[in-house]
């Protein structure tokens, strides 16, 4: 990659006014709690009693992927700039994504080790998501031969614990109280949100790069490269990880699946309504990679999603 299009990309800047905001994290937060809506406590049962997947999937989402993921940006050298390899961090930082359900249906996975990894994973991000992205984004500053003056990666700990809280702490709760007091209404609305979130995003990445469309458009193939290596890389992880410990077909599915579909919405409301980057110069590298992450990952999502459903239907057909 050029640096004419290094700067082209990190031109970027996207700002938006209060009711932009609340727009998009009242968005984030209907999203999270029909993802909720299909958790029931007795769901956990059964994968508390056998856990070997459930940590497994942890170990993939909390610990691999953000570990690999700064192995990765550090490959990659200078091809790529300092804040989209901020990006990539941040993205894998984040918990499961809120379509990760769906596609486990569509995979004819384990659909509840896929909702229970969401539901901790979401859970363990309010303290795990800025750590990860403190240490690794420091790490890779430090190890990289940046240019420039780059300033620390300062992670303003009860601003983004307070957003992570509040977007996804209370849907997550009021979801599964949905669910348990009233099974009809969750019932009835389940379906319908998990098609809604996905228009919910595209809305908001629209909404958010509206302004930049000429600059987005001409570095689209760049970002798209990187975000396709980095998508193959975690869902590579669970997949692999799941075969070399044996867990069973529908888990391994499950892992692949829950690994290589990140909230990336999160990391836009953590990009533009926290102070994470006060003091930094722009930072479109950063807003670029989280925002096609999340559209790409629908993408790759449905179609290892296909590919699984397929292959099981064979199987059944012996």
């Amino acid at each position: 990659m050029s640096p004419e299009t290094i700067q082209i990309i990190d031109s970027i800047d996207v700002t938006l006014n209060a009711g932009g905001m609340n727009t998009i994290n009242i968005v984030l937060a209907f999203v999270m709690y029909g993802v909720a809506l299909g958790i029931h406590p007795s769901i956990f049962v059964d994968i508390f009693k056998k856990p070997k997947s459930l940590i497994l999937g942890m170990v993939c989402q909390l610990v691999l992927l953000p570990l690999l993921t700064f192995l990765l940006t550090l490959l990659f050298g200078s091809s790529i700039s300092w804040t989209m390899a901020l990006g990539m961090i941040l993205v894998a930082s984040c918990p499961g994504g809120n379509i990760s359900n769906f596609m486990s249906s569509l995979s004819k996975a384990n659909v509840e080790l896929s909702v229970s990894l969401t539901a901790v994973s979401t859970a363990l991000s309010v303290l795990l998501t800025p750590f990860n992205f403190w240490l690794y984004g420091n790490l890779y500053l430090h190890s990289a031969n940046v240019a420039g003056e780059v300033p620390t990666l300062i992670i303003p700990l009860w601003d983004v614990f307070k957003t992570i809280f509040i977007l996804l702490g209370i849907p997550l709760t009021a979801g599964v109280l949905t669910a348990k007091y009233l099974p009809k209404v969750a019932a009835a609305i389940k379906k319908p949100l998990q098609y809604l979130s996905i228009v919910f995003f595209l809305a908001m990445v629209v909404l958010s790069f509206a302004g930049n469309l000429d600059a987005f458009m001409k570095c689209i193939k760049y970002i798209f490269l990187i975000v396709l290596i980095h998508n193959l890389l975690a869902l590579s992880i669970g997949f692999w990880v799941g075969t070399s410990f044996h867990v069973p077909k529908k888990d391994r599915r499950t892992l692949t699946i829950e690994t290589g579909i990140q909230n990336s919405g999160l990391g836009l409301v953590l990009l533009l309504g926290t102070s994470i980057f006060a003091g930094f110069p722009p930072h479109g590298g950063t807003l670029v990679i989280t925002a096609w992450w999340g559209v790409w990952h629908i993408v790759s999502g449905l179609t290892v999603s296909t590919v699984f459903n397929r292959y099981q239907k064979r199987i059944d057909r012996i």
